[in-house]
């Protein structure tokens, strides 16, 4: 199957895992060591500046500013105005969402390896 085709109809693949602008965007964002750490950091719960952002990395503020505008555009963080600065969030849903995307997966793949087992083991 093309990875831009449609599931055949009848195979159990959810519509969620078509392919979807948003969930790659999702996952490219993700895909970057820094970008996956500061989302690691911003896990751990609470607003975090820039400041605060950049003291758990090796990165200037502007580059880390630069790595957040990224993922805000893949809806994985956001900012809020508070006083002065900016401070910036985690969007558990699209989170979520990605994860759920990947169990979904990780079941199909579970039903093919077993598929290919029975085929193998079979006389």
């Amino acid at each position: 199957m093309s990875p831009l085709s449609k599931p055949p109809a009848g195979s159990g693949v959810p519509a969620i895992v078509e392919a979807s602008d948003t969930l790659a965007g999702i996952f490219a964002a993700l895909g970057d060591p820094t970008r996956l750490k500061l989302v690691a950091v911003l896990c751990a719960g609470g607003a975090f500046s820039i400041a605060q952002l950049t003291a758990s990395t090796d990165i200037s503020r502007q580059g880390v500013t630069k790595h957040l505008q990224v993922l805000a555009e893949a809806g994985v963080v956001r900012d809020v105005k508070h006083g002065r600065e900016r401070l910036w969030l985690l969007e558990p849903g699209q989170i979520e969402e990605a994860r759920r995307t990947l169990e979904v997966i990780g079941r199909e793949w579970d039903v093919a390896l077993g598929k290919l087992k029975a085929f193998v083991e079979s006389p």
